[in-house]
């Protein structure tokens, strides 16, 4: 049971969070934020201890054991440019990132575009989604999903599964780390309003494929080139030879 006492005592945030929505069960936290105009508040949070229809990018499924992990998402409402949605995603990534570090001590990589991996396995992962009215984006909503106290991932993977658990060898609270990553959030939203560049920086700084050969896949094309580096709005500089392209989507591997 997740103790809302617990958590809101940690929260040290102005907007996000302070709107909490506690369910024991929903389809996707995602879909309910962005579809439901019952919650229309900046910054609310929705955590879900079970999600039926829980996914990751390109409708991948996410499982995660009910009670164990933290599946929630935020909103965020206001007017916004596509870079910007992308901007905030890499920024939740770090918002984790620092998270996990801060508690536990563990050393995170991120992978581009929005998975957390300890010890080359996946602990968290993020999914962007939004509304637009207009030519402008009129909500972003940030689906996040960590593996907290999970024990084991039985299963086949494109990348290995791990929890806080299994890698810091204790069961922790739900509660603190749910906290800190809001907290982390509100501090790097509020960066990317005036210094993007320490955001970005500090993004690049745990994203160990940068200087590798890697390989995209997107649908049904791949691409193999060299990770040059992520440009100013967090997307990915591929060189192939001696040209560079821009990638904005696809799943990145060592090649």
């Amino acid at each position: 049971m997740f103790n809302i006492e617990e958590f809101d005592i940690k929260l040290d945030t102005e907007m996000v969070g302070r709107n909490f929505i506690y369910s024991d069960e929903v389809d996707s936290t995602n879909a309910l934020l962005l579809s439901n105009k019952d919650f229309a508040q900046n910054g609310t949070v929705l955590l879900a201890e079970f999600q039926s229809a829980g996914r990751g990018r390109k409708d991948r499924t996410w499982v995660s054991n009910a009670g164990q992990n933290l599946t929630f998402s935020i909103l965020l409402k206001g007017e916004f440019h596509d870079h910007k949605a992308n901007l905030i995603n890499l920024g939740t990534s770090v918002a984790v990132a620092q998270s996990i570090e801060n508690l536990y001590q563990l050393n995170v990589e991120l992978k581009w575009p929005n998975d957390i991996l300890v010890n080359k396995k996946k602990i968290a992962g993020i999914l962007i989604e939004s509304s637009s009215k207009g030519n402008k984006i009129n909500k972003i909503v940030i689906g996040v999903g960590v593996n907290v106290n999970q024990p084991n991932f039985p299963g086949k993977f494109e990348i290995q599964p791990t929890s806080v658990r299994r890698e810091f060898k204790e069961i922790v609270s739900r509660e603190r780390l749910l906290s800190e990553i809001l907290n982390n959030f509100e501090v790097i939203l509020n960066q990317l309003n005036s210094e993007t560049k320490k955001v970005l920086n500090d993004w690049r700084n745990r994203a160990k494929l940068i200087g590798e050969k890697i390989k995209i896949v997107e649908e049904d094309k791949t691409k193999i080139g060299i990770f040059e580096d992520i440009n100013e709005h967090g997307f990915l500089i591929l060189r192939i030879g001696d040209k560079k392209e821009l990638i904005h989507f696809g799943d990145v591997s060592l090649r």
